[in-house]
């Protein structure tokens, strides 16, 4: 059943009548054109699909859009700002913490998302806060420390 819906993607507001039981993963990528979000595993283990809701990391492909009514979502689109990539973009850039790329969205909002919750991460609980990421060309040493890197940049620190 299509319902209206009304909530902010990457700081636009959307009005959208839609099936609210669809995955936010299919309406992003349908509907909204929004391709950055990718399509692993549809049952939320692999992490390709994460976008920010109100800030935090969630999966888009086991969120249904009633759950967004209201909210704020971030894509990966809407991470840069002003022309200006996020700290995290740039620091995957320069700890070359891609491979192939196909995880490096969800990676890089997962990452944000860890950083929003913990500004300061351990390197455990960057380990940890990524964990339920999955990158097949195992990619994880430089991802770390990209996150490390802009865990102290995002602080007023040097970048590493």
């Amino acid at each position: 059943m299509k319902e209206k819906i009304k909530f902010s993607l990457n700081g636009r507001p959307i009005e959208l009548e839609t099936d609210t039981s669809q995955t936010l993963l299919w309406v992003i990528r349908t509907e909204l054109g929004l391709t950055g979000t990718k399509h692993g595993c549809s049952i939320g283990f692999c992490g390709t699909c994460t976008i920010l809701v109100d800030g935090i990391a969630e999966r888009s492909c086991s969120l249904t859009v009633k759950k967004i009514e209201g909210k704020n979502v971030t894509t990966i689109e809407g991470l840069a700002q002003d022309g200006k990539l996020h700290p995290v973009q740039e620091s995957f850039i320069r700890h070359d913490a891609q491979q192939c790329g196909f995880c490096t969205p969800g990676m890089i909002m997962n990452a944000v998302g860890l950083l929003n919750t913990i500004p300061n991460p351990s390197h455990k609980q960057i380990i940890n806060g990524m964990n339920d990421n999955l990158c097949r060309c195992g990619s994880y040493n430089s991802i770390t420390k990209a996150i490390e890197s802009a865990a102290q940049e995002m602080k007023g620190g040097n970048k590493l």
